[in-house]
């Protein structure tokens, strides 16, 4: 779903000023009704929205680019404090782009951002592994080796939390797979994959064991990997990248289609044998068991229910 102006300004020569003017002045129609109000939400795909007469056609290309984010940005547009952020620091042909997730203003490494919306959402709520190297203050403990592999359920997540968040319960899914690279007793390294993009996540798990995170850094998301893109650089997906981006978009597609076609079906006669649904692209929290990995890491790509490395298989 996107914002009526928003729609509008993405999809046509009009800017976002224009188009606010544009619906306010009753130029605009959704579905041949009349609408006036900027920010009503319309379906991208779907929508049959015109503007002066003139019926507006969503293309389906669409742009990612990754982004090496500096420590010391904010993933925002704006910050009341002031403070620096990634579009301060992004060419203004990205200003409109949306972030996938977040990486906090301590944390380092690969942001993907898209003009598009639904791409966005596909990626964020996907179960795709999120690929990162952390060092924390102490050893590695058996207790933290447990809980990467089992998953963790917490009544209370504020350590390691943002100041002013809530505290409140918080659930983990294990790890895809994890790798101890340094374990010196005073501090460690690891490289760990993991399938969610919950605030601070990883600085909440580890806080719950008393270990503090003083580095972060994202490697890779989905398949998509940093390499040696420089610190505050940009670069576009390869062919290849947006090959299996698609493909991956054509998957979820395909899956909301079906979950729409079977909730309107009608309940099934009695006798008859019950229809399965769709596999869904979502992993099994509790089938997955991440393992020690002392092999290179490598990536599912764009495959949702494929695991991330040899330390992750069932």
């Amino acid at each position: 779903m996107m914002r009526l102006n928003k729609y509008i300004a993405h999809y046509s020569t009009y800017s976002r000023r224009e188009a606010d003017q544009a619906i306010l002045d009753g130029y605009v129609r959704i579905d041949g009704e009349v609408e006036t109000n900027p920010a009503i939400q319309v379906d991208e795909r779907n929508a049959n929205v015109m503007i002066s007469g003139n019926k507006i056609v969503p293309s389906d290309q669409f742009t990612v680019i990754v982004y090496n984010k500096p420590r010391g940005e904010l993933v925002t547009k704006k910050d009341p404090q002031g403070r620096k952020t990634i579009y301060d620091s992004l060419a203004k042909q990205y200003r409109h782009y949306i972030p996938v997730g977040r990486l906090d203003f301590a944390s380092e490494g690969l942001l993907l951002l898209t003009d598009a919306s639904r791409v966005a959402t596909a990626l964020m709520t996907s179960k795709m592994e999120r690929v990162y190297k952390i060092k924390i203050k102490g050893p590695v403990t058996e207790g933290m080796k447990i809980a990467m592999g089992e998953g963790l359920e917490l009544e209370d997540a504020s350590a390691g939390a943002h100041e002013h968040a809530d505290a409140g319960p918080m659930s983990f899914a294990p790890f895809y797979a994890y790798q101890v690279q340094k374990d010196q007793g005073d501090y460690s390294i690891l490289k760990v994959a993991i399938g969610e993009g919950q605030n601070r996540e990883l600085r909440r798990f580890f806080a719950h064991f008393g270990a503090e995170i003083v580095d972060l850094k994202r490697l890779s998301f989905g398949g998509i990997e940093l390499n040696n893109l420089p610190t505050g650089k940009v670069r576009f997906l390869e062919r290849s990248e947006y090959s299996n981006l698609r493909e991956f978009l054509d998957a979820v597609e395909k899956a909301e289609k079906q979950k729409l076609k079977n909730e309107k079906k009608p309940p099934r006669a009695e006798g008859k044998p019950e229809h399965k649904p769709a596999k869904t692209f979502t992993k099994d929290k509790a089938k997955a068991k991440a393992k020690p990995s002392n092999e290179p890491f490598s990536t599912n790509k764009y495959k949702p229910d494929s695991k991330f490395s040899k330390g992750g298989k069932k």
